[in-house]
């Protein structure tokens, strides 16, 4: 486990780089309230993996799932309000193709997530400042 403190958005952007080059192969889960920071956090992660300009990152929130290319995914479920819905997208099958899938709001679908992934929590801790936990579950 380990905790981070960021002061801004670049910051957090930032911290995104340097954790995408520790996040092991599978599932990243971005845990935190609207406005936390998970899609800034994911611009990083994705960019740090890829090398790609964080503007060309968004969420997936209209379309549920981006494909950045080199086996990563960001998936955002959101909308989705209904375990049916989840097992639509056939997670499963990007759960073992994949390099990395980055996952926001997946903790509310337990079940269809794998028992072995990375939680990455994100708090507001101020204005600007938020922290950011990260914890490796196993199965």
């Amino acid at each position: 486990m380990s905790v981070h403190r960021t002061h801004s958005e670049d910051e957090t952007i930032e911290l995104g780089r340097t954790l995408a080059a520790e996040l092991p192969r599978g599932v990243v889960l971005l845990i935190g309230n609207l406005g936390a920071g998970k899609t800034t956090l994911a611009k990083g992660i994705v960019s740090g993996r890829v090398s790609a300009d964080p503007d060309e990152i968004s969420s997936p929130t209209f379309t549920l799932i981006h494909e950045y290319g080199h086996g990563i995914y960001h998936i955002d479920l959101y909308r989705l309000e209904e375990e049916r819905q989840v097992e639509s997208l056939g997670l499963d099958e990007i759960f073992e193709r994949a390099d990395l899938v980055l996952i926001e709001w997946g903790e509310r679908f337990p079940r269809l997530m794998p028992p072995a992934r990375t939680e990455i929590h994100l708090r507001h801790a101020g204005v600007d400042e938020r922290e950011i936990e990260v914890l490796k579950r196993e199965t």
